[in-house]
């Protein structure tokens, strides 16, 4: 944990702070903090992440986001800045509208929040598990690329404080608030590129296409008339 300087900001001048282009800050009870910059495999995680949690939102018509680079208010004077932060399109609709930085506050909760560990991994293991705990956020994921596990740490019937499941190479990792939504934890720890991902997409739509088409042709040649209207 880097401090930028001893003079310590009140939240609505951290909004306000203009640092070094390029870098992002934290604020942790008014002590401003640089996030050290991701290395490659924590930006491949995190692209691998967001691309699956946005095609389950849009395959299951759900209207939620899956964003990063955006902070989230967990003390009067703390804003943390996880990897990856989820939810509501509505709620990401009016951050947007705002003016300044994209810092979701008290009454703008997240579903779901997940930190991928660096150098300051004990602060995604205790301080962030337990800021996000303490604002209520439900879901919290932290992937250790590193230890090679992913621990899940949520609330059983949204009540009391966090217990946590851990996932290791060769199980999957489901989330809590989405039953349905399963990855194995090989593939977001060590996965294909997301480029590699939506080519292979293509490919299989363009394959879906020709054989649409064929078929068509075959029942042409058998004289159904594929055009006439019921």
């Amino acid at each position: 944990m880097t401090l930028i300087s001893t003079q310590k900001l009140t939240f609505e001048e951290y909004l306000d702070y203009q640092g070094e282009s390029g870098v992002c800050y934290e604020l942790y009870r008014g002590n401003l903090i640089e996030i050290p910059t991701p290395t490659g495999i924590n930006i491949k995680i995190c692209q691998f992440l967001v691309y699956q949690f946005r095609r389950f939102f849009a395959a299951h018509n759900l209207p939620l986001v899956a964003v990063v680079t955006t902070a989230v208010r967990t003390e009067e004077n703390s804003s943390r800045v996880p990897d990856v932060v989820i939810c509501t399109r509505l709620l990401w609709e009016q951050v947007c509208a705002q003016p300044g930085s994209a810092v979701l506050d008290f009454e703008e909760k997240p579903l779901l929040v997940i930190e991928v560990t660096s150098q300051n991994w004990r602060d995604d293991y205790i301080r962030k598990r337990a800021e996000y705990d303490l604002i209520d956020i439900l879901e919290y994921w932290i992937v250790d690329p590193n230890l090679r596990k992913i621990r899940v740490c949520s609330r059983p019937d949204n009540e009391g404080s966090y217990s946590h499941q851990e996932f290791l190479p060769g199980q999957q990792v489901r989330s809590v608030q989405f039953a349905e939504f399963i990855l194995s934890v090989n593939e977001v720890l060590s996965g294909p590129l997301v480029e590699d991902l939506i080519r292979e997409e293509e490919a299989q739509r363009q394959q879906l296409e020709q054989q649409v088409e064929r078929l068509t042709q075959r029942l042409r040649e058998m004289g159904v008339d594929i055009d006439t209207e019921v």
